[in-house]
């Protein structure tokens, strides 16, 4: 069961799983904690894993004012600390990837290594282009079942498209009772196109292992070679046949991976 976790004035939505070293989970754009449930539950007898829902995602409420990458890390540290975690291996995915950069560059000391999937640095001209058509899509769609099927051809594969894969989860979003709002989608959206790291990510100096999905269009491998190649102690790696989402889509594959470097880090309190 989750629960709300007061930060300082927010409260995020948080769920709380397992035994063993501390792991801490970094959605992406829009997703609440029920897109880690793969990894709450497959990884729980070795880890204790949290989640939790960022700014305008799931339980989560959107506070006026600006929304930024810096923030919503800010953020991930005040759970942290609220949570009286010392400090975590952090798994950040795409958006939540930007954030995992931002967290260990403004509070080195709670991040023990990182695992960056579907990551980059900074956006490009595709980019920009690409998540303009989703701002489009969230204010234009004809249905939010449009939308998400719209949205969703960026994200996953073309298996996953063609098994019935994709079909279930626009059906279990569409029945989400904490859907996001077109708002806060668009909202989250803007923060994390303004993301960049590129010239400031030599300072992150913890083991790095950056995972990139071999067919991903929405942020292509060579965005995450990017990253590794800036940062000290990572290494890259190139998931075969998968997309932008490769947790869901291939989550034993996926959680073994980052089991085994999280093991070769070390695991100790």
């Amino acid at each position: 069961m989750g629960a709300m976790i007061d930060i300082g004035g927010l409260e995020l939505w948080t769920e709380r799983r397992g035994d063993g070293p501390d792991v801490l989970l970094l959605a992406g754009l829009g997703d609440p904690v029920e897109a880690w449930e793969a990894q709450l539950d497959g990884l729980a007898d070795r880890y204790r894993l949290t989640a939790f829902d960022n700014r305008g995602a799931g339980r989560t409420g959107l506070p006026e004012g600006p929304l930024s990458v810096p923030l919503l890390a800010d953020d991930a540290a005040a759970l942290l600390h609220a949570l009286q975690v010392r400090h975590a291996h952090v798994a950040g995915f795409s958006g939540g990837s930007a954030i995992a950069q931002e967290l260990a560059l403004r509070h080195p000391d709670v991040v023990r290594s990182l695992v960056l999937t579907s990551t980059w640095a900074e956006p490009d001209v595709y980019f920009r282009a690409m998540t303009d058509a989703w701002h489009w899509s969230a204010e234009h769609a004809p249905s939010e079942r449009a939308m998400l099927e719209s949205f969703f051809l960026w994200i996953y594969t073309r298996r996953a498209h063609a098994d019935g894969t994709v079909a279930a989860f626009v059906d279990e979003a569409l029945a989400f009772p904490h859907g996001q709002s077109v708002q806060a989608f668009r909202r989250q959206l803007d923060a994390f196109r303004q993301h960049a790291t590129l010239d400031r990510l030599g300072a992150i100096t913890v083991p790095t292992l950056v995972l990139a999905g071999e067919r991903d269009i929405a942020t292509p491998p060579g965005l995450g070679r990017a990253v590794a190649e800036r940062i000290g102690d990572a290494r890259f790696e190139i998931m075969p046949g998968e997309a932008h989402q490769p947790f869901q889509e291939a989550p034993e594959t996926f959680n073994s991976r980052v089991d085994a470097f999280w093991r070769e880090v070390g695991t100790g309190t």
